[in-house]
């Protein structure tokens, strides 16, 4: 977001601190708002600023605000900077299949099976640890464990993925995705034969009370979400989808399916059955179309990559039945 003429430039002192008087002709604000707009030129994004007011790194006249909070003209605003983490994800020479790349973004397919970033039980062998070592810098607004991630796709999808080089991609491309204008297609083998040639799902989503790790079509402590779905190819007891997110919930599209009974091939949680039987080790979910506008051309750019080759076999084994 450009700074209106009305906005001060804003620097950090020695101590990593911001500070301001808040002008009369702002009153009246939102914090979360007045902060972001008052430091566009650091590129700091709306949902972090509500993370520093969450923890109490801002003020207002001294003490701690909600991030609904409104500002009145002659309050003191400051924002402390929180100290960066000492790294904890460390470098490894694991091969990327690099689809494009500049100084601001790196944009991969990951293979099926390939972790996004450090979490328990996988502290190494994932994309950060990969792109670690490919690359010098990459953007820490995410922290220590998720340098440079903007947005995942599970271990067991195939795809792309961008990653954020500095803060102020990391910024554009995270908001892109708020304002849902990110380009993602995915191709999707499912079971059952799909009657409409292409559909909705529009169904919130949240965690499961009998396990948090799952997720599942609820309204309660839910999120919006929407699927758009459109039939490739029809089969004898299967239907090959394209699917298109509006949103991007955790598990979407697996979610979605299941809740309209057409489950993923090979998906281990929500499928219910194995894709060995096709010659398939894992879900049939690939991400195969990223586009966005780039954070600092305002190009807009879209990528394509073919489906893996044993989800590619797995379809030729279906047409020849």
């Amino acid at each position: 977001m450009a700074m209106e003429n009305n906005l001060k430039s804003i620097n950090p002192s020695e101590d990593n601190q911001f500070e301001w008087q808040v002008d009369k002709e702002r009153s009246g604000e939102r914090i979360d708002k007045h902060i972001t707009e008052t430091l566009a030129e650091h590129s700091f994004s709306r949902s972090q600023v509500q993370d520093w007011i969450r923890t109490g790194a801002v003020t207002v006249n001294g003490k701690s605000v909600k991030a609904n909070a409104k500002v009145s003209a002659g309050e003191q605003i400051q924002v402390t900077l929180p100290e960066p983490e000492p790294l904890e994800a460390f470098p490894e020479n694991i091969p990327l299949d690099v689809v494009y790349e500049d100084s601001d973004v790196i944009v991969i397919n990951k293979p099926r099976g390939m972790v996004v970033h450090p979490a328990a039980g996988h502290p190494s062998g994932t994309v950060v640890n990969a792109l670690l070592h490919h690359c010098k810098d990459l953007s820490g607004i995410n922290g220590v464990m998720r340098p440079g991630i903007v947005h995942r796709i599970d271990k067991d999808t195939s795809g792309l993925l961008m990653v954020a080089k500095n803060d102020l991609a990391h910024a554009s491309l995270a908001e892109q995705l708020k304002e849902h204008s990110v380009t993602r297609k995915y191709f999707a083998l499912v079971y059952g034969v799909m009657q409409h040639d292409k559909g909705t799902v529009d169904a919130p989503i949240g965690r499961a009370n009998h396990d948090r790790k799952l997720y599942v079509v609820t309204d309660k402590n839910s999120k919006h979400a929407i699927t758009h779905f459109a039939v490739a190819e029809r089969f004898d007891e299967y239907t090959l989808l394209e699917l298109k997110l509006e949103t991007g919930r955790t598990h979407q599209i697996r979610v979605h399916m299941k809740y309209i009974g057409f489950p993923l091939v090979g998906d281990p949680v929500y499928g219910g059955k194995s894709g060995r039987t096709l010659g398939m080790d894992g879900q049939a979910l690939h991400a195969g179309v990223l586009g966005f506008n780039h954070p600092r051309s305002g190009e807009y750019l879209e990528f394509e990559v073919p489906i893996p080759d044993d989800m590619e076999e797995a379809l030729n084994i279906l047409r020849t039945r």
